[in-house]
């Protein structure tokens, strides 16, 4: 816990606003819910100044390994179950008259990934939330490791269907043990608040940048290991480094990791207590003066709606860029889409950079206006792109597009207390799984619909959506500056 970029353990601001002399500290909330000390020396079996990135990294590789993977194959058993032996087409400006039975195989692999997702969504959203706000008081480190075995035992399920050759159906199984032991959303949530709680304020921007970045990174890495290794050895192997990655993910966060919380042995897991504290959050804005609490509930609210649009708008146009590049008047084939998907994931990395650059000289809402308009403009370039040049150079032009979702994560976590971390990234996670359900259900039904006059519309759509954030953010920021200037006047 003892980063060399954090000037101390807990914020200035948090110890003055944890000071016993100070009965607004604690809300009339606190009641039911014990006020939590951050740990000073916190249970350690590693002495060395580490943090989660390995385990976010780890997590996301054999997420995004085993993704597209589970589809291919639910592609291949269904299609060998129907026996259909035709091969998915590509061709493009194709005149044959597409085949029914294709349309079977397509139509129920995509029921089926759509059964797995809510299966691990819909259990997911109590039991995140759950764990979020229990990790406030239990410590962080048993949230990283429950998520990962309850990934590992997916896995294993997953093999187990494959070796066996069991209907695809007990896929359902290895998705609902996962979802309850918290699935990849409560792995988010404690990473991001492990980084919230061993951060200061000037810090913790670029810290919660560098945890998105590890998701390119590993998402990178992964789409160029899968689809080759399927390929020369089958689903089998690919799907034995899914489980062991998680494990190892599991096991760096238990014995490396170090505590950021002082663990309550007397916290309960299974009560109601925690889903009330995650209410709270949202409806009481924290301890402060009538004025304050407003005000900051306000801005969690609005806060949260910029992220829920940003989230949408990546995740439903992200799922478009591949079926927009294969069909006319593109045509790509494999590697050209190969390199479309690394340009879009290497702007995890320039994001970082520039996000980097940019806070030398400008506050954190003004770096997330520059990456909204560097969003806006590549998906206007999206919409009306029809060459290889134009695509790429929308491409480019996305090169900030990430800079803006780690800005509004630390906006949320420096709007609540330190003891409220775990339960507003719960909460976050949990509104980013909607954003990819809303996201794609929007979008995939919007493209086909606007195609016969506009192929592109739906990336101007998305463009235009993101000027509500992008107005919000910047009202917030002109509101607050206004707010320093009169507080300083009168002081």
């Amino acid at each position: 816990m003892y980063e060399p970029d954090t000037a101390a353990i807990l914020p200035e601001d948090f110890l003055s606003a944890a000071s016993p002399d100070d009965p607004s500290a604690h809300g009339e909330e606190e009641e039911d819910r014990p006020p939590i000390a951050k740990a000073a020396g916190p249970p350690s079996r590693c002495p060395l100044p580490v943090s989660v990135e390995p385990v976010l990294f780890l997590s996301t590789f054999s997420l995004v390994l085993q993704s597209p993977l589970t589809t291919q194959y639910l592609w291949d058993r269904i299609s060998e179950e129907l026996d259909y032996n035709g091969s998915r087409r590509s061709e493009c400006n194709s005149s044959e008259p597409a085949d029914p039975l294709q349309k079977e195989v397509e139509t129920l692999t995509a029921h089926w990934n759509l059964y797995l997702n809510l299966g691990g969504f819909s259990v997911g959203l109590l039991i995140v939330p759950l764990l979020g706000s229990w990790s406030d008081l239990a410590g962080r480190r048993t949230v990283l490791i429950l998520p990962n075995l309850g990934l590992a035992l997916q896995a294993a399920v997953y093999l187990v269907v494959m070796y066996l050759k069991l209907p695809v159906a007990y896929f359902l199984v290895g998705r609902l043990l996962s979802g309850l032991s918290g699935d990849f959303n409560a792995i988010l949530a404690g990473c991001f608040a492990y980084v919230a709680d061993i951060t200061d304020r000037r810090s913790r921007t670029f810290r919660v940048a560098v945890l998105e970045a590890c998701l390119g990174l590993a998402g990178i890495l992964a789409s160029i290991i899968g689809g080759e290794w399927r390929r020369a050895q089958g689903y089998i192997n690919p799907f034995w480094l899914v489980l062991a990655t998680n494990l190892a993910s599991a096991l760096y966060a238990s014995f490396v990791v170090r505590e950021s919380v002082l663990p309550d042995p007397t916290a309960k897991l299974l009560t109601t207590r925690h889903h009330k504290a995650v209410w709270r959050l949202y409806s009481t804005g924290g301890s402060s003066t009538e004025v304050d609490r407003r005000f900051r509930r306000c801005k969690l609210w609005l806060y949260l709606l910029c992220f829920f649009v940003v989230v949408t708008v990546h995740s439903g146009s992200r799922e478009l860029y591949v079926l927009y590049e294969l069909s006319p008047p593109l045509c790509w084939g494999s590697a050209l889409i190969g390199y479309g998907s690394a340009a879009q994931n290497l702007a995890y990395l320039t994001s970082l950079l520039g996000l980097r650059i940019m806070q030398l000289c400008l506050q954190d809402s003004w770096v997330a206006l520059v990456s909204l308009a560097s969003n806006i403009t590549g998906l206007l370039v999206f919409a009306i792109a029809d060459s290889t040049q134009l695509m790429f150079t929308g491409y480019g032009l996305c090169f900030l597009f990430m800079a803006s979702t780690p800005v509004l994560r630390s906006k949320l976590s420096k709007l609540v207390d330190p003891s409220e971390q775990g339960a507003l990234f719960a909460s976050v996670a949990c509104v980013e799984t909607l954003c990819f359900l809303v996201g794609s259900g929007t979008f995939n039904s919007l493209y086909p619909a606007t195609l016969h006059f506009m192929k592109g519309f739906t990336f101007l759509f998305a463009a235009i959506l993101l000027l509500i954030p992008a107005g919000i953010i910047g009202t917030l920021q002109c509101l607050d500056q206004r707010r320093e200037l009169r507080e300083s006047a009168v002081s």
